[in-house]
């Protein structure tokens, strides 16, 4: 029985990057012998076993054949007899089918190590094109290694993948799972940008996919359309180190621009109320988490309000605080700001330019958030009231936290 380190391990290590899990190939024993040494099968597709000690996973050399569409249509062949050669060629990319020896010697049939050097990302083989997985996992590696290239050879199998119908049929699950993988990475930009070039965003989010070459009003720049705009903002969001939810909601923030009559461009009337409803259908087929759906609704129906803050009247301030849940959501709503703040900044020359909006948002909060509604509710005779003098109130708060005149 040979033990081999595999995939992103070696590949980080040798790029110098720190190392967040191990993954091995046993070459050369059965599931019995993997048992009787004290390892645990968790596996239930192929043999997978966790490590007595340590609880690392260890999977058993093993080949796979196509028997079906998408992700779940393979069947494998785990046994003594693979080799590690066969077992690394049912890999995706040759950067992710190096194997590391105990003696820290690299088994590197694929010439992974000289596309690391090269900086690209190529597929292993002709297998690539049998899991539609794949074509989410490129991308994603796009948006994390900034500098790499894809090869032309894989840019042009994962069109014909597209082509054939492959992406067709990868479930919700997994797209959101992949999709939320490569939001947080360096440069999600360049994944959205790798989907679009091989045709798979037209197919698993058009909804995103046709804000590209929808012009931007005027003032906003008319050089960059509304998808750049977009992943400029996106891009922006990962710099800033802002988490998921809100890098989903500046992702879906604009998706009611695509749906604009084209007698209405450049510009965008009661596109936030488009948004919102494209929203709750992308969220609907991803089956996005709770978290995520509900700050990319806000964000797709606040975002103008937002930007125009500085012009609003102190009970228009209230009455978004009120509706946006902000008094018993506070965090969610900082969250908010900050997606806001994201596509206030994805424009060019506006990386650096001041916003006003949020600190006048979080101090209208503050001022209301202070205010004891006991005495408020006590003081109502009838309690349909209470609703109605609460408001006040945050009006007059607001009003007195930024000395507005109104």
């Amino acid at each position: 029985m040979q033990i081999f380190t595999v995939g992103g391990a070696v590949r980080d290590k040798l790029l110098g990057l720190p190392v967040q899990d191990r993954d091995y190939v046993v070459v050369g024993a059965s599931p019995d012998e993997m048992r009787q040494r004290g390892f645990k099968p968790v596996g239930k597709d192929f043999p997978v076993f966790l490590h007595p000690q340590t609880h690392e996973e260890y999977a058993l050399a093993r080949t796979e054949r196509k028997t079906g569409h998408g992700y779940h249509g393979f069947s494998f062949h785990a046994a003594p007899e693979v080799s590690l050669e066969e077992d690394l060629a049912r890999r995706d990319l040759t950067i992710n089918a190096i194997a590391q020896s105990d003696d820290g010697a690299l088994i590197d049939p694929f010439h992974g190590v000289a596309d690391l050097e090269a900086r690209i990302l190529r597929h292993v083989g002709p297998a690539f094109a049998e899991d539609p997985v794949r074509l989410l996992r490129v991308a994603r590696f796009a948006a994390r290694f900034t500098d790499f290239s894809i090869a032309p050879e894989t840019t042009e199998l994962m069109r014909r993948m597209v082509d054939n119908g492959e992406a067709d049929h990868l479930v919700a699950e997994r797209v959101w799972q992949e999709l939320a993988k490569g939001l947080m990475e360096a440069k999600p930009s360049r994944m959205i940008d790798v989907l679009r070039s091989c045709g798979a965003l037209a197919r698993l989010l058009p909804e995103l996919d046709r804000l590209f070459g929808v012009p931007q009003r005027a003032e906003f720049h008319p050089e960059i359309d509304t998808g750049v705009h977009v992943m400029m903002a996106l891009d922006y969001a990962a710099g800033q180190g802002y988490d998921l939810p809100v890098r989903f909601a500046v992702l879906l923030h604009d998706l009611g621009k695509g749906l604009t009559p084209a007698s209405e461009l450049p510009r965008h009337v009661g596109h936030e109320a488009r948004s919102v409803t494209m929203v709750e259908k992308v969220c609907a087929y991803l089956k996005t988490p709770a978290d995520c759906r509900d700050l990319a609704l806000l964000v797709a129906r606040y975002h103008g309000d937002i930007r125009r803050g500085p012009e609003m009247r102190a009970a228009t301030l209230a009455r978004i605080l009120e509706d946006a849940d902000a008094l018993r959501r506070p965090q969610r709503f900082v969250k908010l700001l900050e997606a806001c703040a994201s596509d206030f900044h994805g424009r060019l020359g506006w990386e650096d330019k001041p916003i006003p909006a949020p600190e006048l948002f979080l101090i209208a909060l503050g001022a209301i958030r202070a205010i004891d509604a006991a005495p408020i509710a006590h003081s109502c005779s009838d309690a349909t009231q209470i609703a109605g003098r609460l408001h006040e109130a945050r009006v007059a708060a607001i009003k007195r936290a930024l000395n507005l005149a109104e």
